[in-house]
């Protein structure tokens, strides 16, 4: 194998060529950043979170496939993937995320305390989730913590602290990932009953649907909260109202439950939080004119 060709396996096994992940990772993290700065973050923290939240992800993504590596050739949407076609090796998986991992935690080392001792918590999150699938009945909950960890860790840089505001936007999280990820996991619905590992999509049955309505209503009325506590102004309410839109189109894309069609929401999701984001952000760019 050339240096070209593992090069390019490493990068599948980060998903480096699939940036939905990288995207539903950052959105919730650049809520946080520019609620936590008012509108005016600081461009070196903001530069290391998003540096972080590419390495984190691809760090997940390692260990992913490192904790699916049985499981993975018996679905069909993943036994390409480089591990589970035997391109890379256990041990290089390992390493690669240990590489990347120490990478982000080089990142924050200019930062205080707080998001140091954060980022133990980030990178157990991280690393654990993948076996959750075995145990928990919704997994996707503890996913929504490990892709909202950014949140909390963005207000203990800018403010030193962790205020309710941050854990109520981390809940927002939580209820968005259960939504997109049951998407998700209703794609390879059949191959995971076959071997055996837990996901919302299997847990909520034939209320999936109603489930992940619930879900979308839940993370746009804790937004809502937010912005009623920090007198946020209709720009904001306009980025809510687009993305209940968008949650009202993915409803329409998924409801017969085609594969096809609930993957395509899934990738879609990445509009809902940029439209969650840009409300956050034009209503600051107002009030700074």
């Amino acid at each position: 194998m050339t240096l070209t060709e593992r090069l390019s396996h490493y990068e599948k096994l980060m998903r480096l060529d699939k940036p939905i992940g990288i995207l539903l990772l950052l959105w919730p993290t650049l809520w946080a950043q520019w609620l936590a700065g008012n509108g005016r973050p600081d461009w070196l923290i903001l530069w290391i979170f998003v540096m972080g939240v590419v390495l984190m992800r691809s760090a997940g993504c390692v260990i992913n496939d490192y904790a699916d590596r049985e499981i993975d050739p018996h679905v069909a949407r993943t036994r390409e993937r480089p591990l589970a076609a035997g391109k890379v090796s256990p041990k290089e998986a390992l390493l690669l995320a240990a590489g990347l991992s120490l990478l982000a935690f080089l990142l924050i080392l200019p930062l205080n305390t707080l998001v140091l001792e954060l980022s133990v918590v980030a990178l157990f999150l991280a690393a654990s989730y993948p076996f959750t699938k075995r145990f928990f009945a919704i997994p996707q909950a503890y996913l929504g913590i490990a892709f909202g960890f950014g949140i909390p860790m963005s207000y203990a840089a800018l403010w030193g602290e962790i205020p309710l505001e941050a854990w109520i936007l981390l809940a927002a999280n939580v209820f968005w990932a259960i939504a997109y990820d049951t998407q998700y996991a209703m794609v390879d619905r059949t191959d995971d009953l076959r071997i055996g590992i837990k996901t919302s999509a299997i847990t909520f049955g034939r209320f999936d649907l109603a489930a992940i309505a619930v879900c979308y209503t839940a993370t746009l009325g804790l937004l809502g909260w937010v912005g009623l506590q920090r007198g946020m102004s209709m720009a904001f309410y306009g980025g809510l109202a687009t993305a209940a839109a968008i949650a009202l189109y993915h409803m329409w894309l998924i409801r017969e439950r085609d594969p096809q069609q609930c993957f395509r929401a899934f990738l879609h999701n990445t509009w809902f939080g940029g439209a969650v984001f840009g409300g956050i952000a034009l209503h600051f760019l107002l009030r700074s004119l």
